[in-house]
């Protein structure tokens, strides 16, 4: 399904951040199924019986890439060779749960008020080759509107759990928080028509798990980045690549939010 997609710009400062690799491992639980590859630019493969969606979104670039699942909502960047310097991100393939651009997963519970958020948790788990640059990061939108067909107005709120080869978040640094007991600096920037927060995770990993990504929100809400009276409509999970790319991967994820 063909679908808009965001239009980050991205600065690559001189420092490379560092990052560990971990080998891959089926989700607790998880039921095996054949797997499924998508080269489509834009293309998309239903996991988890619906519940979340695995999109490509190639969008600055026409190198070939390619994802293909694993097990549960396992997956993996199983074609990739990117060679940008700078700028924008080559693609942002990603999992994700709720509405993206009007395409929706099923059971989501999303969309849900900010102000009406009673909770919002989230484990990831994930492969991380030792070249490329990329980052690993969350994409959390929120919207005027419950159900936009296109680019969110409101905000961007971004996590990013690692990244490697000098790449680093939009807008400028303006503090730091502490979420889940873990050390986070912020960034926040303005793009055309809605706001972007970025929370990087301070060192680093490969994985989190019971993330308090309301928590993230609520901060991002105190700083005027957030309104409280928007939408939260989906959370995506993936990679911004700029170079390389294959072998990036999920192990497993799971997102669910509900209304408080």
């Amino acid at each position: 399904m063909n679908r808009r997609v965001l239009n980050h710009l991205r600065v690559v400062p001189v420092a490379a951040a560092a990052c560990l690799a971990l080998a891959a491992v089926s989700a607790p639980g998880a039921t095996a199924s054949p797997a499924e590859t998508n080269c489509q630019p834009q293309g998309s493969i239903s996991l988890a019986g619906g519940e979340y969606t695995l999109q490509n979104n190639e969008w600055n670039s026409s190198d070939p890439q390619c994802v293909t699942t694993t097990s549960g909502t396992g997956w993996t960047v199983s074609t990739a060779n990117f060679n940008l310097s700078g700028g924008a991100p080559a693609t942002y393939p990603s999992i994700y749960k709720g509405c993206h651009w009007g395409a929706c997963t099923t059971g989501s519970g999303l969309p849900i008020q900010v102000s009406h958020l009673g909770s919002a948790t989230s484990s990831w788990s994930t492969t991380q080759p030792g070249t490329g640059a990329y980052d690993v990061a969350y994409d959390l939108w929120t919207d005027s509107s419950p159900t936009p067909g296109g680019q969110p107005n409101d905000s961007e709120i971004m996590i990013w759990i690692n990244s490697r080869g000098g790449v680093g978040p939009f807008g400028s640094k303006v503090g730091t928080v502490s979420v889940s007991g873990l050390n986070w600096d912020v960034y926040t920037g303005r793009q055309t028509s809605w706001n972007i927060v970025s929370y990087v995770l301070q060192g680093g990993s490969t994985s989190v798990t019971g993330l308090d990504v309301k928590g993230l929100i609520n901060d991002s809400v105190r700083r005027g980045t957030t309104s409280a009276g928007a939408y939260l409509i989906d959370a995506e999970a993936g990679f911004e690549i700029w170079k390389g790319g294959q072998g990036l991967g999920t192990n497993s994820f799971s997102f669910s939010a509900t209304q408080g």
